[in-house]
This record gives C-alpha cells, sequence and structure tokens, in this order.
C-alpha cells in the first residue's frame, strides 16, 4: 500500500509500517498545502492518509476520493505516543477502502 503521512504525523513513524511504501508531505515538498490541496495533490498516486487531523473529514468531502484516511487519536503527535496505535492501523489495512475513514485510538473518546 501506497501511504502518505500527514504534516502533523512524524515522518519516523514511516520506518514502522513495514511492508508499505511510505512518503511523508515534508519529504514531498507538500507542507505549505491546505486540506484540500493536498487531498487534490495526492489523487490516486497514494491509497492512504495517515493523520492527527481529527476534524478533516468534517472539512472535506472525502467519500469520492480515490484513496482512504487514516486518523491516528493518541495522548499527543509525538513519536513515543503513535507508536502504539502501529499495529492496530497495520491490522486495518487490508480491508480500508476508497473513500473511507478509519480511526485507529488508544483511548475512549
Amino acid at each position: 500500500m501506497r501511504i502518505l503521512l500527514d504534516n502533523c504525523v512524524p515522518w519516523r513513524l514511516g520506518a514502522a509500517l513495514t511492508g508499505h511504501e511510505v512518503s511523508s508531505v515534508v519529504q514531498l515538498g507538500w507542507a505549505a498545502l491546505s486540506g484540500g490541496e493536498l487531498l487534490d495533490a495526492m489523487g490516486s498516486r497514494f491509497d492512504l492518509l495517515v493523520t492527527v487531523d481529527k476534524n478533516l473529514q468534517f472539512q472535506q468531502d472525502l467519500r469520492r476520493r480515490p484513496f482512504a484516511i487514516a486518523v491516528l487519536r493518541a495522548k499527543s503527535n509525538r513519536i513515543c505516543d503513535l507508536l502504539p496505535l502501529v499495529p492496530k492501523l497495520l491490522a486495518a489495512l487490508p480491508a480500508v477502502i476508497p473513500g473511507q475513514v478509519i480511526k485507529i485510538q488508544t483511548y475512549a473518546v
């Protein structure tokens, strides 16, 4: 799976997503793109956007996008808080479909 890490997700998280092709917004030079611009730039280049932005799904129409969104919910967006979510994220990937938003969290919201 081709995965893009959002600007708010530490790029080092990509090393934990073994078996997948991972890029980051910063690495691609897309850090200045707004939410909608980023989603447009992703086009069909990626299968999944990993973010911690819980409001993205309410700000953008994601249903017709050719990729899915995974929203990581942890105490913070620090790598030490996000790493425990990786096994749940990897387990969810085989069932993810374009336009879907999945939430991966360690606590009740």
